[in-house]
């Protein structure tokens, strides 16, 4: 693990950066995978600002706190740092024990296969207006469905033109 100080307008002190050790060996624990971590100090005014970006296999951590002492300042950086590991690892292993067990429960199902269950879906490919059977071919291609429902053009009979899988036009008429 590479560690980098930089301090902009504030004294990097013997203290400080045994501070820092102290605290990233505490870190080496909550993650052995960390690859750098960027250590910056910023003195302005009455403001103290410790920023802490530490870069890992698999990603990156960045953590900024600003209070008016620098020691509080890293404190409050290295908790929040600290806890933000923390979470980031128990998401990581929940999402792998999940994953274990979507493959452990889809193992036997893939095998029973049971059937999906039926449902009806609404469709809107008719016309209430009456109408030939040559519109109502035309209104199929032109709607590019399988099937339209239409009222035939003198009578108040329904009937239903659909296409045929040898590229013909299929009529069914109620009795």
């Amino acid at each position: 693990m590479n560690v980098h100080y930089t301090a902009r307008r504030a004294a990097l002190t013997p203290e400080v950066r045994a501070y820092c050790e102290k605290r990233l060996s505490r870190l080496k624990t909550l993650a052995a995978d960390v690859l750098a971590v960027n250590v910056v100090l910023i003195a302005q005014k009455d403001r103290n600002k410790a920023e802490i970006h530490v870069q890992a296999r698999g990603g990156g951590v960045a953590v900024a706190e600003e209070t008016r002492d620098m020691m509080e300042s890293l404190d409050r950086a290295f908790d929040t740092l600290e806890k933000r590991i923390r979470k980031e690892r128990a998401k990581w292993r929940e999402k792998r024990r999940r994953g274990g067990r979507e493959r452990k429960a889809l193992a036997p199902a893939a095998e029973a296969a049971p059937e999906p269950e039926k449902r009806v879906v609404r469709s809107p490919f008719f016309s209430l207006k009456p109408m030939s059977l040559e519109e109502a071919i035309v209104q199929l291609d032109i709607r590019a469905k399988e099937v339209f429902l239409f009222r035939r053009e003198g009578s108040e009979d329904w009937a239903a033109v659909y296409r045929r899988k040898d590229g013909h036009y299929g009529l069914v008429e109620p009795e």
